[in-house]
């Protein structure tokens, strides 16, 4: 029974730290993979000639030599936002982050069209077509359950064309608001519209997560370069890379399930000094019998043996119950409206060998002491008893 509970243990909390891993790293992706989020800031360094304290704003031709002169940035795109117009569809009428961008932001940011739709492309950019992509939780508000794509809905007092709905995607961070009550449109056609000569910030994506740290200092080079301050400003513009988060989860998850199997393994060991006990109660118990098998030409190693797999068997047995109820927890506990907080516990492979890793050491250790003293017994000795 301890080596029973004590695998239940380990593998549903391991399995619960893989689940908890997944979904967060999911939820934290939802905002996109690898990416930088930057935005204007004020300087903290008088530069030639010019005070402290000014504010940078961005333009979108930031986005442009950016691109152009780091080639290591991948992908990049300026980002408009506005918050105080209303879209209605009819009687229908909400006021969402209305956002301008280039095409690869979609890329970029996870946001993927449902089946049917599109987001928007070059030609929309190089027309200023009045087109958006509209979030799942503003097309639930303005058409309830009736189809979207194709729709006209009304920008303030400019009509334009829906040509996708964002596909439900979980994101539990944003620097705006979330892409479900958001809408998108080209960025040539929210300048025409809107008349914005600065942008809210700039999202780009590295080649390689490892040259993030590289391209930063030559951002704030090229930035510097354009808006006059000083390179080694960090205050000027601020940059959230989301790959340093990436580092954080990847490290925090390591310690954590970590934790948990030291915790786990806790049960474990006391089901393992349980297993040993006995063995040296069956070994007293059975002093008689090991008298006769040495007189009769049994060897140490073969009384080794005997006792070492009797033990072996009792911790085979009590893991395979132990696994048997484990995953009868997972795919019971895999039911419960949990998904979105703590994710679905999983037994991986990892969690699988790690388990029978820490049952192979506590049947080894288990199992030697007893059966050395078993082997070691003076025939003599047991055949009087």
């Amino acid at each position: 029974m301890g080596i029973t509970w004590g695998t239940v243990s380990v593998v549903v909390l391991l399995a619960f730290g893989v689940g908890l891993e997944k979904q967060s790293r999911v939820n934290m992706h939802g905002m996109g993979d690898g990416i930088v989020v930057m935005f204007g800031g004020r300087t903290t360094k008088p530069f030639e000639g010019f005070p402290d304290g000014r504010p940078i704003r961005l333009r979108e031709d930031d986005a442009v030599v950016l691109e152009k002169e780091i080639p290591d940035i991948g992908q990049i795109s300026p980002e408009y936002t506005e918050r105080s117009t209303p879209v209605r569809n009819g009687k229908a009428v909400t006021t969402p982050a209305i956002t301008g961008i280039w095409p690869v932001y979609a890329d970029m940011r996870n946001i993927i069209a449902e089946p049917g739709g599109r987001f928007v492309n070059d030609l929309d950019m190089q027309h200023r077509r009045r087109v958006v992509l509209i979030g799942d939780q503003i097309k639930r508000l303005l058409f309830a359950d009736s189809s979207a794509v194709g729709r006209q809905i009304m920008v303030g007092e400019t009509p334009f064309i829906v040509i996708g709905v964002m596909r439900e995607k979980t994101q539990n961070s944003s620097y705006n608001s979330r892409d479900s009550e958001r809408i998108f449109m080209p960025s040539s056609t929210y300048r025409s519209m809107f008349g914005d000569r600065y942008i809210n910030n700039i999202v780009y994506r590295p080649v390689e997560p490892e040259l993030a740290s590289s391209i930063e200092r030559r951002v704030y080079e090229v930035m510097g370069r354009r808006n006059r301050f000083d390179p080694t400003d960090d205050d000027a513009i601020g940059l959230w890379d989301t790959n340093e988060a990436d580092k954080f989860m990847r490290a925090f998850f390591r310690g954590f399930n970590i934790f948990m199997a030291i915790i786990g393994s806790f049960t474990l060991t006391v089901g393992g000094i349980g297993v040993a006990n006995i063995m040296y109660v069956v070994v007293r118990e059975r002093t008689k019998e090991i008298g006769v098998k040495r007189s009769v030409g049994a060897r140490k190693g073969d009384i080794l043996r005997q006792f070492f797999i009797e033990t072996f068997l009792i911790v085979a047995i009590g893991a395979a119950i132990g696994f048997t109820i484990a995953l009868g927890l997972i795919k019971a506990l895999s039911f419960l409206p949990i998904k979105d907080f703590v994710g679905t516990p999983q037994l991986s492979p990892t969690v699988a060998i790690v388990t029978m890793v820490l049952l192979a050491l506590i049947a080894v250790l288990a199992g030697f002491f007893p059966a050395r003293k078993a082997s070691r017994l003076d025939p003599v000795e047991c055949l009087r008893m």
